[in-house]
């Protein structure tokens, strides 16, 4: 018997991995929540036009996928009546990062609400948000597992993300709270390393902290996995990473062989070097104190919870995007916004043209 998600943010990073995930499972039906069908003379209701996806899934090719798109905004809650209706599980992908305060409220937390209820209304049986590891605040964490690190948001866009689980909890749905997010679409991590490495001129000497990492394709097939599980009594929150950390000078070094950066023969240089360098480029500045200290995230459960297996380590996954990172294919793009919410107030407003590509609404 064949089962309806509706997906939230598919435009987007994160959400785009979800449909191609989608595409390739067995009896799903996908209805897409977005501001704006993609053509004007389709009925929100109805099926639209296919939905194209650059996002790979492992080794699979990218094809056309049939689907059926609503209309709805997250801040206006009159307009999400009925877009659950039918629908078995829901996969809410969709938040805004950095901006206006008021606006993230509205979005994050107010609209995660709103699509709770009208989920709840309409009797869906699963209901799966993308948070982030961002609402433990700035670490260091090592090996932490779900439960053990209280939540501590730093900023307006992990407070509100946060008040979102709460509601997405309350109602039995399940939390995913990744780190790092590489692939296809990606935004943000190594543009921001490439970023910190150019400011640079050189790798920076020492060892760094160990990050949880996951590539979009897998985040996406836990998600779509998550969606399709039976929900469990008072939710469940995850953290999704590969299970091996990795080392930061490692993930400077992925990002610097792919584009042809920093010949042996150009020496590392020492951290007071690294700071003074990055006095005036605080995105690079905030990508260097991120890597610098640990942010590892260990849940073992949320691999065999959901059935899956990690795959590859961080050095051959990455290695498979390599191409794709040196000559960016076309992804859906969501509209301009800083990355992450780890970054702070005070240097979202510098960063404004980074987008981490899933907070599409």
């Amino acid at each position: 018997m064949s089962r309806r998600v509706l997906v939230t943010g598919s435009g987007g990073f994160v959400g785009g991995h979800v449909v191609a995930a989608a595409r390739v499972a067995e009896d799903v039906r996908l209805r897409l929540l977005v501001r704006t069908p993609p053509s004007a003379t389709a009925s929100p209701t109805a099926d639209g036009p296919p939905f194209r996806t650059e996002a790979p899934v492992d080794d699979v090719p990218v094809e056309y996928v049939p689907v059926e798109y609503i209309r709805g905004d997250l801040t206006d809650p009159d307009s999400l009546r009925g877009v659950c209706d039918g629908v078995d599980a829901v996969v809410h992908c969709a938040s805004q990062v950095g901006g206006d305060p008021e606006l993230l409220r509205r979005v994050n937390d107010l609209g995660t609400l709103a699509l709770v209820e009208e989920a709840r209304r309409a009797g869906v049986e699963q209901f799966v948000y993308l948070s982030t590891a961002a609402v433990h605040g700035r670490g260091p964490f090592r090996e932490v597992r779900p439960g053990q690190a209280p939540i501590a948001p730093v900023s307006d866009t992990s407070r509100t993300r946060a008040a979102a689980e709460r509601h997405v909890l309350a109602e039995g749905g399940t939390v995913l709270r990744p780190h790092l997010v590489y692939g296809a679409g990606d935004r943000w991590v190594v543009p921001g390393v490439l970023t910190l490495l150019r400011a640079l001129g050189a790798r920076p000497r020492g060892r760094l902290g160990r990050q949880s990492v996951i590539d979009a394709g897998t985040l996406g097939q836990v998600l779509l996995s998550a969606a399709l599980a039976p929900a469990v009594p008072g939710g469940r929150v995850h953290f999704v990473g590969h299970p091996d950390p990795v080392p930061g000078d490692e993930l400077l070094t992925a990002v610097a062989e792919t584009y042809g950066l920093f010949p042996e023969s150009v020496p590392a240089i020492p951290p007071e070097t690294a700071q003074a360098r990055l006095r005036d480029h605080p995105l690079a500045r905030h990508h260097l104190e991120l890597l610098a200290v640990d942010h590892w995230f260990s849940d073992d459960r949320v691999w065999t919870d959901l059935g899956h297996d990690p795959g590859p380590a961080f050095a051959e996954r990455f290695a498979r995007y390599a191409e794709w990172y040196r000559n960016p294919g076309p992804v859906p793009e969501p509209a301009p916004a800083p990355g992450p919410d780890h970054i702070t107030p005070d240097v979202a407003a510098s960063v404004a043209i980074v987008s981490s590509g899933s907070q599409g609404r």
